[in-house]
């Protein structure tokens, strides 16, 4: 039987190799659990539960596996030493808790505390999976991010399927794999995912998208059309699909 572990930072970063140096490939945030395959005194090589990515994390005191009971529905929460006492933390959209006990206004759980207005129950969806995905216009653009620090334009698309309890690979070239519904450009609509060969936005409506854009270094919601012409223009990119869910 695998054992699991819990990340209990606020975001961790996913090494391709056992080295600082080495790329990011991914990072989990708080919450997030992996199993791990193989160990040294500096680097642990592991696999995100959440999505099956692998790669190296630096060997810390992570928890044991915690069973979560919440996830943070706001762009980032604040984490309290005890109530109405500020820590100097954050956790980002998506972050999951066991919640522990609780007062009024405000849950405990393995860190501190966070004000219920912060989470939702673990089983609780959006009928619009990307209702709030506007939070994020503007978060700088960070390759292997995945947190209000900063996101690369997949993993835009993962956190919210993740925090909507839906399966979502991490890289763009195998969400466009995965999602098997087509649609032409003519019949776009919002919340429909546009792919080019290793990058994604959503659409907005049939008019705008938002996407992690990397040669604008943020988040940005622009002309569908204008965006397409536009990276058809600046890196030679025809889109290859788009996925309605």
């Amino acid at each position: 039987m695998t054992k699991y572990f819990t990340n209990n930072f606020s975001v961790t970063n996913l090494h391709k190799k056992p080295s600082v140096k080495s790329e990011i490939v991914t990072q989990m945030i708080y919450g997030d659990s992996f199993s791990i395959s193989k160990r040294s005194k500096k680097w642990l090589k592991i696999k995100i539960k959440e999505d099956n990515y692998k790669g190296y994390i630096k060997n810390k005191k992570y928890s044991n596996f915690l069973r979560p009971t919440h996830k943070v529905n706001t762009l980032k929460a604040k984490i309290f030493r005890s109530p109405y006492k500020i820590k100097k933390k954050e956790i980002s959209f998506g972050s999951k808790i066991k919640v522990t006990d609780n007062n009024s206004n405000f849950f405990k759980f393995k860190n501190g505390w966070i004000k219920k207005d912060d989470v939702k129950p673990i089983s609780y969806r959006e009928k619009d999976f990307f209702n709030k995905i506007n939070s994020f216009k503007n978060i700088r653009y960070k390759w292997g991010g995945k947190s209000f620090k900063g996101i690369d334009c997949s993993a835009l698309i993962q956190i919210f399927l993740n925090f909507n309890n839906k399966f979502c690979p991490r890289d763009a070239k195998d969400q466009v794999k995965y999602f098997k519904k087509n649609i032409k450009l003519r019949n776009i609509r919002k919340n429909d995912i546009i792919y080019w060969k290793g990058h994604v936005a959503v659409a907005l409506s049939r008019k705008k998208l938002i996407h992690a854009y990397g040669p604008m270094k943020k988040t940005v919601i622009m002309d569908i059309n204008q965006t397409i012409e536009r990276i058809k223009r600046t890196a030679k990119l025809k889109v290859i699909g788009i996925k309605r869910l």
